[in-house]
Formats: structure tokens, C-alpha cells, sequence
């Protein structure tokens, strides 16, 4: 699918078609859409096609009329019902009169400028638009580390409340997704120090300050998404600990039973004996039952004394 926009009288307009100062938002798009693109404003298709590779790395490359800027950003990905967090390329293309987004589905960052909701934003000031989505993708990158801290920390309650396979389950998605944030925040560092160095891709002096905060901000999202990613694999490592002692308890309290209810079985197994009855102690007295059940049963009472000084139940 391809939208054009275009700023006219300060405000964000969808036209019809392309022409300078435009940009133009590829989502998804088709063979035949990426040819035309490509053959109008003269590209390379496979710069074209890149952003829709969801294995691509973020680089910047640049050539004599157009420079690519591919970096990673975040999404919502519905699995099993529930909302799990990903990554996927978004490649920006600056041609010498227009601007290009090339991207695998519609987000939250593009949607943002393609409403009018980011300030001082103008389609034909292209260093700009690039340094602003940038921007809205550091800081999208923040709100959902938020996110999943927070539901970290739900999770967290429901495990002391009791400890199930669905909840660590969770976990170890959330964990998932903080290491495809963490990879893809130091790919897309790198792409923003190198766009800090580069010369062929031009920089107003305004512009550079935005730039700085773009970086500034990346390297937060770092650091939160390493601090949360460590404060979850401890959460697990703990509550597996948890799971594994409470299992090592009840098979302590199961074995201590057993050796318990052993004894009378093993009493009532050799009085069950066919043998002779001259031969077994109390088999012709008149209380012989009674005496061998009262004996058991102080047998099982003073092996039940010692377990419980050892507290092994």
C-alpha cells in the first residue's frame, strides 16, 4: 500500500499524487509498487525491499542521489491472545525531492505523523522528519519497556500468590522481547553515531541538537531495557528456585508418609504369612490381635517422634 502526504498551510495533507516536498509511506508494498517507486525516482529495488526482511540489520547507506537510513522499531505482536513486543525494520529513504518509508506494517510512530500529532513537523525538511521519527521510535521504545516492567511486576504478584508454568511462561516472553529491544536499540546506537559522523547526509545546525537527544535518549532505552532484562531473568531464576525446593518438600513429606505406613504394612504382611500358627508370638493368645495392633501402633508413633525431631515432615 502507498499513502502520500504533504505539509500545505502547517498542516499534514494526504494527496493523491506524488510531487516535491512529498513523502511518501510504502506499507507493505507490492512487487509491482516497489518497480515503480523505484524506477521514478531511480533506487535500487533492494533498498527498497530491505525494510521488509524482518532478519535486516540497521546501517545507514548512502549513494549519490538518495541515502537509505534502516533502522529497527518496535511492535505489537498478538499471539495465544495476548500482546507480545518485537521488532521490524523501517527503512527511510532520502531522494534529492521527496522522502520515502518502506515498512512491513502500519505503526504507531508513522501513524503519529501522518495525523498531524508531532510538532513542527514538515514533510519537505527530510533531515528533520528523520531525525523526529527516530525520536518517536526511541520513544516508543521507552513507553512499552514501561509496559512490560509493569507487567513484570503483575506477574511477579500472581507467582506469590501461586507459582504456575502460564506465569513463567510470560515471563520468559517478556524476557524474549527485552532481548530483541536490547539488540535492536545498540543497532540502531550505532546507526545514529555513524549518522552523527557522516557528511553526506545533510545536517542544519538545529537539527543537531535533536540528533544529540535522539542518542541520548537510545542510550536510556539501553540501560532500562538491561536493568529490566536483568531484574527478570532473577525474577525466573528465583521462582524456579521456588518451584523446585516446593517440589523437593512435598517429596520429603511423601517419603517420610511412606516409611511411616511401611511398618504396619510390614507386620500385617508376616502375620499374613501361611505358616504355623504355634510359631507366630500372640497367634493363640485371646488378645494376640490387639496386643500386635497396640504394638504397631507405638512402633509407628516413636518413628513419626524421631521424623518430626529431624523435621522431616
Amino acid at each position: 500500500m502507498i499513502r502520500i502526504f504533504k505539509t500545505e498551510e502547517g498542516m499534514t495533507r494526504q494527496k493523491d499524487e506524488a510531487e516535491s516536498g512529498c513523502w511518501i509511506a510504502m506499507t507493505n508494498p507490492t512487487a509491482t509498487e516497489i518497480l515503480e517507486i523505484a524506477e521514478r525516482y531511480n533506487i535500487d529495488p533492494d533498498h527498497i525491499r530491505a525494510p521488509l526482511d524482518e532478519e535486516e540489520r540497521s546501517r545507514i547507506e548512502t549513494e549519490d542521489h538518495y541515502s537509505l537510513v534502516l533502522v529497527d522499531i518496535p511492535v505489537l505482536e498478538e499471539r495465544n491472545a495476548k500482546d507480545w513486543y518485537v521488532t521490524i525494520p523501517l527503512g527511510i529513504i532520502m531522494a534529492e525531492s521527496i522522502i520515502i518509508t518502506v515498512c512491513l506494517e502500519d505503526t504507531a510512530i508513522l501513524a503519529a505523523f501522518m495525523d498531524g500529532r508531532v510538532r513542527d513537523f514538515h514533510t519537505y525538511m527530510k533531515t528533520r522528519f528523520v531525525l523526529q521519527v527516530l525520536y518517536k521510535n526511541t520513544s516508543q521504545f521507552l513507553q512499552y519497556l514501561r509496559i512490560i516492567d509493569k507487567k513484570s511486576e503483575i506477574l511477579e504478584q500472581q507467582l506469590h500468590k501461586s507459582p504456575k508454568n502460564q506465569e513463567l511462561i510470560e515471563l520468559l516472553e517478556m524476557e524474549k522481547s527485552l532481548v530483541y529491544f536490547t539488540t535492536s536499540l545498540r543497532s540502531n546506537e550505532t546507526v545514529l553515531e555513524k549518522l552523527m559522523r557522516t557528511d553526506k547526509i545533510k545536517k542544519y545546525p538545529e537539527d543537531t541538537e535533536l540528533l544529540e537527544d535522539v542518542i541520548i535518549e537510545n542510550k536510556q532505552a539501553i540501560e532500562m531495557a538491561n536493568i529490566y532484562s536483568g531484574i527478570l531473568s532473577g525474577t525466573m531464576d528465583a521462582f524456579s528456585s521456588v518451584i523446585s525446593n516446593n517440589l523437593n518438600i512435598v517429596m520429603k513429606f511423601l517419603t517420610t508418609v511412606t516409611i511411616v505406613m511401611s511398618i504396619p504394612t510390614m507386620i500385617a504382611s508376616f502375620y499374613g504369612m501361611n505358616v504355623n500358627l504355634a510359631g507366630m508370638p500372640f497367634a493363640m493368645h485371646l488378645w494376640g490381635f490387639w496386643i500386635v495392633l497396640a504394638f504397631t501402633a507405638v512402633l509407628s508413633f516413636i518413628v513419626t517422634v524421631i521424623f518430626l525431631k529431624k523435621d522431616l515432615f
